[in-house]
């Protein structure tokens, strides 16, 4: 341990990260519910706090031209290549405090006790708090990483949110230029790598033990949209037999699913999530059903293997139930591998605070899925109670924020780049 780390291992970051997350966490669309959305009021009253606290740390800091909160802190000169750590400040609705701002505050709180020492580094740190991961508002997920990424897709600037405002129109009221949003892109000459500290949002620390995991693999996902036609009828008068029941049908499909997921030994996952008869009358033999399926495998190969196997068995109860089923791809995120390289600092910087060194995959999604096509990436997953995410519920323990900061910290005065840049 160095001095200067031994120093911050003595001091204790954790009460005034849980201190921000609570004061980020009251700037919602409503005091009943967390939300906070994509180019909303909120969004921009969460960007200026978030602004001044990079600026109190010793960052220069901006918003891009997306919305990203974008903080630098300089090496031993200044324009040097960059470590950028990060997650995201939007929500979802109804949501807990700590998905995506922990990562942004943790990494913001160990900038700033790196400018408290005078410390600078053979590299410059940047901290982005991307700014809509969750893609509640248009239904475009990763926005934010996907611009810095150079990955935008311009398409999107057309989508409509709930109340009819394009994106497009939403840029433009909240003072961004949506003709400009490639200034956003970063070269990937500029970064050395990617690192995000986010909480599991799963319960497999919590099991182990531990308050601090590896990421091995941000799991692909594909997702479905399936439907399936029968035929309506009177429910008094149609004898069971002659049925053609699109809901038990479906209802079939859904344990099918379950089955095949539960004793696969992949790590597969697989979700019905929605679910939707027609015509949906008390006394009418349903005779049309939609519902979704999301599945994620922490490889493309078992994923897609496993798309295949789930359409071919639901396939064949449709069959049997003389049922027509439709199956269409709505969307598509490939596996995002943790760089082997960066991800061994990673386990060497939590081994080094003292804790077993646990390597899981993360099931959810993140901003490294989009970093990937500009950086390496790796991840830190922080213990959350219960496993509780997406839920008002969720929460992470003072202590365990503690142990991640100073987990990422010793990352950051430790680290070491590639010897050869990854992406060119």
């Amino acid at each position: 341990m160095t001095a200067d780390t031994a120093g911050f291992k003595h001091s204790s970051l954790g009460d005034e990260i849980v201190e921000r997350i609570n004061q980020l966490g009251k700037i919602s669309e409503t005091p009943e519910h967390l939300a906070r959305v994509f180019l909303t009021s909120e969004h921009r009253a969460a960007a200026d706090l978030i602004l001044s606290w990079m600026r109190d740390a010793g960052m220069q800091a901006h918003l891009d031209a997306i919305g990203n909160v974008c903080g630098r802190y300089e090496g031993e000169r200044p324009g040097l290549p960059c470590l950028m750590l990060g997650s995201h400040y939007d929500t979802v609705r109804d949501a807990g405090k700590w998905d995506g701002p922990l990562g942004v505050l943790t990494a913001i709180a160990c900038v700033a006790d790196l400018h408290k020492r005078g410390r600078r580094l053979p590299f410059a740190i940047e901290v982005t708090g991307f700014a809509d991961e969750e893609g509640v508002r248009f239904a475009s997920t990763l926005l934010g990483s996907r611009a810095i990424a150079g990955t935008f897709n311009e398409r999107v600037l057309t989508s409509k949110d709930a109340e009819g405002i394009s994106m497009r129109e939403a840029l433009t009221q909240f003072g961004l230029d949506p003709d400009h949003i490639g200034a956003a892109a970063r070269a990937p000459s500029e970064l050395l790598a990617y690192v995000e500290l986010h909480i599991e949002q799963g319960p497999v620390l919590e099991a182990e033990n531990l308050p601090v995991g590896v990421v091995t693999a941000i799991a692909g996902a594909t997702r479905l949209a399936a439907n399936i036609t029968g035929m309506a009828g009177h429910a008094g008068t149609v004898p069971m037999l002659l049925r053609r029941d699109a809901l038990t049908g479906a209802a079939e499909c859904i344990t099918t699913i379950e089955e095949l997921c539960r004793t696969d030994d992949g790590g597969l996952v697989g979700t019905v999530g929605y679910i939707h008869a027609m015509p949906g009358a008390t006394n009418v033999i349903p005779g049309q059903v939609a519902f979704t399926i999301d599945l994620r495998a922490p490889t493309d190969v078992h994923r897609k293997r496993a798309v295949t196997d789930i359409v071919r068995n639901i396939d064949a109860v449709a069959k049997r139930r003389n049922l027509v089923l439709k199956v269409d791809v709505t969307h598509e995120n490939r596996t995002v591998p943790c760089a082997p390289w960066l991800k061994a600092q990673v386990a060497d910087a939590v081994a080094a605070e003292g804790y077993r060194v646990f390597e899981l995959p993360s099931g959810a999604g993140h901003d490294g899925m989009a970093m990937i096509d500009i950086a390496d990436v790796a991840m830190l997953f922080v213990r959350c109670r219960g496993g509780i995410s997406h839920h008002p519920d969720e929460h992470v323990e003072v202590a365990d924020v503690e142990t991640g900061a100073r987990v990422l910290l010793r990352l950051i005065e430790n680290f070491r780049p590639a010897a050869k840049p990854a992406k060119v």
